[in-house]
This record gives structure tokens, C-alpha cells and sequence, in this order.
């Protein structure tokens, strides 16, 4: 045999589409991982963990691999993508199609001709260079070019409106088909097994967490399952009782024949994206394809699917097209490539795909459910596929994520996602897939959901609301005179003074704000102190009294950040980001679990309504409301108490992330606007006032709070993140990630987190931005906002340990300009505990 490898080859195409025959020889009992769905994603994951060196991974396939979403696919491939870690999926993606056929001896038709996303309106140049800033310190290649270049590119475009555009040099397209033959034949290759057709019947738990996978064909013990089943998604989750909110719509692109502007040129055009026009627009062999997004009350919901389930036998068809329902979008790619209006239709392809409600996919394992993952609602699932493979395959095989996408964890929806807000938030998605993406967005579909605090009504007529894993929290409020409602801009906007207002507030008077969005915990039992130790790398703290902690993962990586507090003997409340409600509580139940602790763990988030008061008269004006002693003597800080405020049975926790006096009430939910409500009529006199998260978080930053998100998370070690107060390494209890962290202590850090001020005009950082250094990318801000106290702008950034010497200035780039920061002694003002704690050395007397 002269290339044994092209034979071995073979015999796998041959295997790949043998089908019922070769699943009757080959069916197992047992798998470590069985993954639903022969889509590109599922397929991308047996091919990642088989090649990880997984035995025994199994895919379950109901009819051929590709029905569904991925076989009528445009196929589109991007670097570019607004989020931080997504870049990550993207941009692994298109290396791994670059050199897969050459692995697996398939072809995968991959086309690299690169892509534009044009920008014909000045605020569309603005998004342009905020992307950019955003993208410098990412390996991803990005360029703002002129329209000159654009031209010269695509030279069938009519440029009169062209401003500016964003080029991805090796963007491009692929095949879907012979992508996922090719995902297909390394998993074979690389020893997994794919069976079709095999479809799912059953799911069954077992007393150990393992899976009995239920076909006509047999009956599997799995270790793990994997749902990516695309829009099957639904039917496979109620098979456990779960109703993901996945749903699909109708997508359409058109397909044209030759045309001869197109076949006289040498080289293939890039992709456009125009994104006021809200389409993409491809060559196609000598034609062009061109796929819009219509406005929301245009666009079709396949909603019946949502309510019914996908009818029995559906895998490769296609909707009736609707050319009518794109042809605004029609009549603005001909405005923009001319040589469209000649061209003749061949095909309109109108085929379903699943949305999410917020369009990002749900990856990784299931709340409440062990042993049970997903990889659905993947609006684009050909981009996301290699990349999402790889990082679900190193999720499993190394225990943790490879990096933070709690963007898209399954566990950010939960029962407050009915089906009037996935179709509502699902038309909004489609139809917003091209709009201006602004900082500090907010999308207003669906909302709100039930998950509303006690006050919400109260406070919605005067506050502009932000929308938090399901809850509405006010941002800011209205005074009369104040230019109202959500206005977006890449620059200060109409809530700047408001929110600086707020922050004087809290600073020399007292604020009110509702923090009832918390994840809430009650933790009790014979074992809860053990597994606490286990779980945190802070001590436990001591009855009556909180303390904050940290969940690392076995690498040393910051899990969560969770305020804890010892109610009574064993009985602990947790308290963690609205954000990262299930995401947390995922992890307590899995160790809980599977180190058989003798614990209860219950979620009370929605049980409990939570008031933040702070600010210098906040003492005297809760003493009012309360037979409780409020003195500093008395209720000392990061102390928790049970009393009552004007007759409500609550605790009181001693704390406030604004870093001011404050008291965080925690009470039944009911009861909420019955004690704001005191609050308010007590605080009269004391010139009491709301504020909202966008005062707190200017607060936080002045006193050098880290946020969980920003400063830290998956992609961060406590030690660089400067949380060494919090980690006790040589507390006797071995929690999760000790070894790891003496490890990295050990070795000295490369990156620290650094304290950054600057001046700037009419713009301030906020996060993900890049720093520079001698013309040299060196870093990337994690949060920033204006301070309002020090009339600067402020941000926290990592650094390589050499520029984090006090004084040392970087250049951070915003909107395209590079402005000086300086690495400042952090914090930039004092807590009020620090500030009692010199007064009273000073000689001074505090209340």
C-alpha cells in the first residue's frame, strides 16, 4: 500500500455514510460522554474530546448529520465579534478550519477572502473605532480602513456613502456540509464513535450521576450528556423536565446566478456587512448571496415549535420563502453593490434557525441537573462551532473552563424565561443583529419579567432601568429638569450629572438603592462549615458576622466572589452578583455533591428583598426606625444583625460596596416597600435620595472595590487580581484551588492589576479597552468610570509587573485616541471604616 492513510481515510468516508448497517454492528452499552445532535457543534465536540484523548465519546445523530440548522447554513467565518472571550470561539474556529482538510484528508470548501463592515453614518464610524479598541489586544486581525481601500477591495461597491469600514483580513465562508464531514471524519478518526439514525427516546438519572440514554436501537450509561441538539433543543431538555428557551426563526438568503461583473473578476470579493442596509452580501461561485435581518415586526417566529415541538420528521426541509418581507434590505444592497439590480434569483433559502433570547449560545453544564450539558441557541453556529468544541471538550476534560464565558452559561435563564419573553426577546435579537452596538446597552423586548423587587413600581416612573438576569434595577434617577430616558452614546450622555449627583449624595448625605437583583443562599446542615472551608479560600467568618470570599477554580482561577455571613450556629447566608446567581450556586451543589457533604442548600433569591442604605447619615436615620443600637460600638462593621426597622423583621449586614456608612436590609420580599418607604419619610430631614448602580459603581472603583466580572473571574488568579487579603493560604483547610495558588505565589507573577487615573474629554473608560506602551499593546483596562469626588477619569487595568510601579504612565485608547494614565496608589478615596479607624488613632470621636 503505497499511502496506507488515504486508505484509512477512505474506509472512514465509507463509515461516515454507512449508516443503520455499521450502527447495528458497532452499538456500545457505555460511554463517558454521548453528545445529542450531528449538527457542526456537536460534531466539533466529539471531534475536540476524542482528539483531548477521551475514550468512549459517543453522538447520537436522529436522522444525518447536518439536518437541522447547519446543512442549509450561508456558512459565513469572522474574526470579529464585540464580546471580550468570544474573539476567543472565533478566532480558534477559523484556525482550525484553515488546516483541517489537511488533517482529515475532507474537503471543507473554506474560502478566506476576507470581510468589511461598513460604516456610512458618523455614530457607525464611532462603533467602528470603539470595536477597534476593543480588538488591539487580541490576537485577532482587525483594521478601520478608508473608503478608499474599501474600493479597492470590493471594487463593485458604490462608495458615495461609504465613511469608513472595519476589515477582518482570513474572514471568508465554508461549506457547512463538508465542514462537519470533515469534524466527522477526525472524530472517527481520533476513535469516537457517530451513530445515525439514533434518535434520543429517553433520559434517565441514575443514583450516581451517570445517564441511561434511551433509542430504538439500545440503551446507554453514560458519564455525561451533552444536549446540542440545535432547534431539537426543546424536546430533548422536557425529556428532564427542563424548557430551554431556545426558539427558531425564519432566516432567508438569496442566491443569485452568474453574474458577469462578478466572473470578470480575479480575485474573490470580500463578505460585506452593511450594517445600516442590516445584511451580509458574499460572492457565491460567480453570483452573489445575499442574507438580511428584517426589523422585528417583520421577522417570522417559527413560535408554534416553541409551544408544540418540532413536527415529527423534520431534519432537511425548508419554509416558503418571502421576498416581499426583505426587500427593504433588497433595495438597499442594490444601492450599495449596483450590479445587483441585473442580477437574476436562482434560490431563496428559507430556513430555520434557533435563537436564544439575547442571541449568544448556552455552553456548558446545567444547574440542577448533574451530568447534563448543553451547546444550543446557536444563531451562528458555523463560526461558533470549532471554537465551542474546543472549549467544552477542555471544559470537561480539565474540570474547569478554559477561560470566562459566563456570557454564555446556560444558568443565566432560569424559570422567569416563559415563552412571551423568548418570542419577544428573540424578535428583538433578529431584528437588532446590525444595530449600533452602544456601551451600557439596554434592549427593552419582553421586559419586565415577574422577577420585579418590592419597589419597582415605585421607582420606574422616576429611574432609568437596567435589566439584570430577569430583575429591573434602576441605573440612575430623574430630577425635574433632567434630560430623561435611555438615550445611548459612545460618549458622557444624558445620565453624566445625574449620576454625579447621586454619588454627592451618598457621599455627604444618604442614598437609598434596591438591591434585591442579588443571588441569595441559605446554606445549613451538619457539614455546612466544612464544605464552606472547602468551597472558599477566605475562613469561614465567626456567628453574627460576614466576611467576603472568593471560589477559586483547581487551577487558582477566580470562580465567584460571595459575600458570606454566619446567621447562626451552621446556617450561613451567601450572597453573590445577580449575574451569577445559577452559575454559583452550580458550583456549591456539585461539591456539595460529590463530596457528600450533610448539607442543605437552598435558593432564596427571590424570596428575599434586599435595600442598601449608605452615605453619612445613614446610621441616624436607620436609628429611627429601629430600638436596635446603630453606634459604631455597638454594630460594628461587617457585623450582621437580626432587628426590626419600622416593625419589619430583617438582617442587617454592615456593609456597602459604595465603601461609605452603610447597612445592607435584607427581608422578606413583601415587606420591601415597607421599609423603603420608612426609610424615605425617616430620612426627610437628612436629605435622604436614590441613587443607582451607576453612582455605585463610580463609588466602587474611587475606593478600589474589584468587581467579579471585570477585575476578576475565570481568566484571572486572586494574587494578580490584588485580592490577597481574602486569601488565606495557610488557613489547614484545603479548599479548591490552594495548591495551584501556592504554585503560582511561588513562581512570582508575570500581571498585576493596576490603579489607573487620566483626563479625558467627553469620554471615559469602562472596560476592555486597550493599553499601550512605547507603540506596544501591554494590557487591556477592566472597568473604568468617571470619579466624580476627584473629577477624573478612572480605571483598573492588568499590566506586566514591570509597568506597575507607582507613577509610570501607559496610554489607554478610547474611541480610537490613545490618552495618558497614570498607575496612581490606589484607592483614590478612603472607606469610611478606614477613615474612622485614622480618626480615632487621630484622637478623633466617631458616633
Amino acid at each position: 500500500i503505497k499511502n496506507p492513510r488515504l486508505v484509512l481515510l477512505r474506509w472512514l468516508l465509507l463509515y461516515l455514510h454507512s449508516g443503520t448497517s455499521m450502527l447495528e454492528k458497532r452499538w456500545k452499552d457505555t460511554a463517558d460522554t454521548v453528545v445529542i445532535g450531528g449538527g457542526c457543534v456537536g460534531v466539533s465536540l466529539v471531534y475536540h474530546l476524542a482528539k483531548a484523548g477521551v475514550k468512549d465519546v459517543v453522538l447520537l445523530e436522529k436522522s444525518e448529520l447536518t439536518a437541522g440548522s447547519t446543512w442549509h447554513a450561508a456558512g459565513l467565518t469572522t474574526y470579529y465579534h464585540p464580546g471580550i472571550n468570544m474573539k476567543k470561539i472565533h478566532y480558534y474556529s477559523i484556525k482550525l478550519y484553515e488546516k483541517l482538510e489537511k488533517e482529515t484528508g475532507q474537503a471543507v470548501g473554506f474560502h478566506q477572502p476576507g470581510s468589511i463592515r461598513i460604516a456610512s453614518t458618523p455614530v457607525r464610524v464611532d462603533e467602528l473605532k470603539y470595536q477597534m479598541t476593543r480588538t488591539h489586544w487580541h490576537p485577532t486581525p482587525q483594521f478601520l480602513i478608508e473608503p478608499e481601500k474599501i474600493q479597492e477591495l470590493f471594487p463593485l461597491l458604490n462608495i458615495n456613502k461609504v465613511l469608513a469600514g472595519l476589515y477582518n483580513p482570513g474572514d471568508g465562508h465554508i461549506d457547512p456540509y463538508s465542514l462537519t464531514m470533515a469534524l466527522a471524519a477526525g472524530a472517527r478518526m481520533y476513535g469516537a464513535e457517530i451513530y445515525n439514525p439514533a434518535p434520543v427516546t429517553g433520559l434517565t438519572p441514575t443514583s450516581n450521576g451517570k445517564w441511561d440514554v434511551q433509542t430504538p436501537q439500545g440503551t446507554l450509561r453514560a458519564n455525561r450528556i451533552v444536549n446540542a441538539a440545535g432547534f431539537w433543543a426543546r424536546e430533548v431538555g422536557k425529556l428532564i423536565g427542563l424548557e430551554h428557551p431556545t426558539i427558531p426563526v425564519h432566516h432567508q438568503y438569496v442566491v443569485t446566478a452568474t453574474v458577469p461583473e462578478v466572473k470578470a473578476l480575479k480575485t474573490e470579493l470580500p463578505v460585506i456587512r452593511d450594517l445600516e442596509g442590516s445584511y451580509y452580501l458574499r460572492q457565491e461561485r460567480d453570483g452573489l448571496l445575499f442574507g438580511p435581518y428584517e426589523k422585528e415586526h417583520k421577522m417570522v417566529l417559527q413560535d408554534s415549535w416553541f409551544r408544540d415541538g418540532v413536527p415529527p420528521g423534520f431534519g432537511k426541509e425548508l419554509f416558503e420563502s418571502d421576498l416581499d418581507r426583505i426587500m427593504e434590505h433588497v433595495e438597499c444592497a442594490m444601492e450599495m453593490v449596483p450590479v445587483l439590480k441585473n442580477a437574476d434569483i436562482i434560490n431563496i433559502v428559507s430556513g430555520p434557525i434557533t435563537y436564544s433570547p439575547d442571541l449568544l449560545p448556552m455552553v456548558g453544564p446545567h444547574q440542577d441537573v448533574r451530568n447534563y450539558w448543553t451547546a444550543i441557541g446557536f444563531g451562528y453556529g458555523i463560526i461558533h462551532a470549532g471554537g465551542v468544541g474546543k472549549f467544552l471538550s477542555d471544559w470537561i476534560v480539565n474540570e474547569e473552563p478554559p477561560y470566562d464565558l459566563i456570557e454564555c452559561d446556560p444558568n443565566r435563564y432560569s424559570k422567569w424565561t416563559n415563552e412571551a419573553y423568548v418570542c419577544a426577546k428573540a424578535r428583538e435579537s433578529y431584528g437588532f443583529n446590525n444595530v449600533v452596538g452602544y456601551p451600557k446597552e439596554e434592549r427593552f423586548a419582553g421586559r419586565p419579567t415577574h422577577r420585579v423587587s418590592g419597589i419597582y413600581h415605585l421607582l420606574k416612573p422616576r429611574a432609568s432601568m437596567g435589566f439584570h438576569t430577569g430583575w429591573e434595577q434602576p441605573h440612575w434617577f430623574y430630577k425635574p429638569g433632567d434630560d430623561v430616558g435611555y438615550k445611548p452614546s459612545f460618549r458622557r450622555t444624558n445620565w453624566f450629572e445625574p449620576v454625579g449627583r447621586e454619588c454627592r449624595l451618598v457621599m455627604e448625605k444618604v442614598g437609598v438603592i434596591d438591591l434585591t437583583p442579588f443571588g441569595k443562599f441559605m446554606v445549613q446542615g451538619k457539614d455546612s462549615v466544612k464544605l464552606l472551608d472547602r468551597l472558599f479560600a477566605n475562613v469561614v467568618p465567626k456567628r453574627g458576622t460576614t466576611n467576603i470570599s472568593h471560589m477559586l477554580t483547581l487551577t487558582g482561577k477566580v470562580y465567584a466572589e460571595v459575600t458570606v455571613t454566619q446567621l447562626a450556629e451552621g446556617g450561613f447566608l451567601l450572597i453573590t452578583g445577580s449575574g451569577s446567581e445559577l452559575h454559583d450556586l452550580r458550583w456549591i451543589e456539585k461539591e456539595a455533591i460529590e463530596g457528600n457533604y450533610d448539607v442543605e442548600v437552598t435558593n432564596v433569591t427571590e424570596d428575599v428583598g434586599v435595600l442598601g442604605v449608605a452615605g453619612p447619615r445613614s446610621r441616624v436615620v436607620l436609628q429611627k426606625l429601629t430600638d436596635q443600637d446603630m453606634s459604631d460600638s455597638s454594630f460594628k462593621f461587617l457585623h450582621c444583625k437580626s432587628i426590626q426597622v419600622a416593625g419589619v423583621p430583617l438582617r442587617a449586614i454592615r456593609i456597602s460596596y459604595t465603601g461609605e456608612l452603610g447597612w445592607e436590609l435584607y427581608m422578606g420580599s413583601k415587606h420591601t416597600a415597607t421599609v423603603y418607604q420608612a426609610l424615605m419619610k425617616a430620612g426627610q430631614e437628612d436629605g435622604i435620595d436614590d441613587f443607582g448602580t451607576y453612582a455605585m459603581s463610580s463609588l466602587r472603583l474611587e475606593k478600589g472595590f474589584r468587581g467579579w466580572g471585570a477585575e476578576m473571574n475565570c481568566d484571572t488568579n486572586p494574587l494578580e487580581a490584588g485580592l490577597d487579603y481574602f486569601i488565606k493560604l495557610n488557613k489547614p483547610a484545603d479548599f479548591i484551588g490552594k495548591k495551584a495558588l501556592q504554585q503560582i505565589k511561588a513562581q512570582g507573577l508575570k500581571r498585576k492589576l493596576a490603579y489607573l487615573t487620566m483626563q479625558t474629554d467627553e469620554v471615559d473608560p469602562e472596560g476592555n479597552e486597550t493599553i499601550w506602551f512605547n507603540n506596544k499593546v501591554v494590557g487591556n483596562t477592566t472597568s473604568g468610570a468617571y470619579s466624580y469626588n476627584t473629577q477624573q477619569s478612572l480605571a483598573f487595568g492588568y499590566l506586566p509587573i514591570e509597568l506597575c510601579t507607582l507613577g509610570q504612565q501607559v496610554e489607554v485608547e478610547l474611541l480610537g485616541k490613545k490618552y495618558t494614565a497614570t498607575v496612581t496608589q490606589e484607592p483614590l478615596v478612603l472607606t469610611e471604616p478606614t477613615r474612622t479607624r485614622l480618626q480615632k488613632k487621630a484622637g478623633g470621636k466617631t458616633p
